[in-house]
């Protein structure tokens, strides 16, 4: 398998996906990765409002076979690149009545893909979880514990349930994401700025707070994202 294709899912809103898709984006783009990126988000798309000015960004709905078959397109005419996937919160019909598209062209592309399941500490977020692993079980597929909402011992849903023991019985890992000062997250929102750009033009205390957490960031996704 070549370039790999990043899904972060969570079928969900309010999860964070589209702050661990930015900072997906930041650790692949800032050691020097081609990235595309798709944002399935349509109605919102915080992603590519925030990257469309600095990498191929592109809204694609995949609520419908048709939004399916253009991912699946766009990772073929971008062979040299990584794509990432943005998705959006009622992403789990898509996946269920088109996934195989893309799941049964990954050989053909020769691509893997990656999930980056996002969770909170709902059930729900397990349950929808466990309808995407019946309709793409060829995706390896990583648990995201979004750290916003707490430390990691306020996720025992999920650290004890049989979710987790399939999701790493499966070579899947069990992630802490860090949580970011609300001062510099909004600003990343309200500002429309990508994480290179706050990097740069952020107050110097907000940025020494974005250096701390992209340290932390760097930590999380050495453990999941290979070189190359």
């Amino acid at each position: 398998m070549d370039k790999a294709i990043y899904m972060v899912g969570g079928s969900k809103g309010g999860v964070g996906k589209s702050m661990v898709t930015m900072a997906l984006i930041h650790f692949l783009t800032a050691r020097g990765e081609a990235v595309v990126v798709v944002d399935a988000d349509t109605s919102n798309p915080d992603v590519m409002q925030n990257y469309e000015k600095e990498i191929p960004c592109e809204g694609i709905n995949l609520d419908d076979a048709d939004g399916w078959i253009r991912l699946v397109n766009l990772c073929d005419e971008n062979a040299d690149k990584t794509v990432i996937v943005n998705t959006a919160a009622r992403n789990n019909q898509g996946v269920g009545a088109y996934g195989v598209t893309l799941s049964g062209t990954l050989d053909e592309l020769k691509r893997r893909l990656v999930t980056l399941w996002v969770v909170n500490r709902q059930r729900d977020s397990l349950e929808l979880l466990q309808d995407f692993l019946e309709a793409i079980p060829n995706s390896t597929v990583h648990v995201v514990k979004n750290g916003y909402f707490g430390a990691d011992e306020k996720f025992e849903l999920y650290n004890g349930s049989k979710t987790r023991k399939s999701i790493e019985g499966r070579g899947g890992k069990s992630l802490l994401f860090p949580d970011m000062a609300d001062r510099v997250s909004d600003d990343l929102y309200s500002k429309r700025l990508s994480i290179r750009k706050a990097l740069a033009d952020m107050p110097i205390g907000n940025r020494a707070e974005l250096k701390r957490w992209l340290t932390q960031v760097d930590g999380v996704f050495s453990a999941v994202v290979p070189n190359g």
